[in-house]
């Protein structure tokens, strides 16, 4: 059975540094699901914070095994029912790799 791993990042680095582009010309989402590509073991779904509902819809959501979060720049851009929906699905058992400073403000700053 794949795992089923959900890199979400908000994608606007990218946008507004030509440097950060030239890094990372998929974003940083892309490069890390290249590397788990890798692995037969995981079935991997990229998502930003400008697709529609900011990525993480209700059945993507329920289905991710995994979350590999890129947060830095917009946290205050994330809405607030989904920082409570990813809340909660990690305290279901969702597991969660945060590759930046968002589990302070999803885990703590809604109660």
């Amino acid at each position: 059975m794949k795992i089923n791993v959900t890199v979400w990042n908000e994608g606007r680095h990218e946008k507004k540094s030509e440097k950060i582009a030239a890094v990372y010309p998929i974003g940083i989402h892309g490069a890390i699901k290249e590397a788990l590509d890798k692995d037969d073991s995981f079935n991997v779904t990229t998502a930003t914070l400008d697709d529609p509902r900011q990525g993480l819809p209700d059945a993507l959501l329920n289905s991710t095994d995994v979350l590999f979060w890129w947060g830095h720049m917009a946290h205050g851009d994330v809405e607030d029912t989904l920082v409570a929906k990813i809340a909660d699905r990690v305290r279901a058992g969702m597991g969660i790799i945060i590759l930046h400073s968002f589990i302070t403000y999803c885990l703590f700053s809604i109660g």
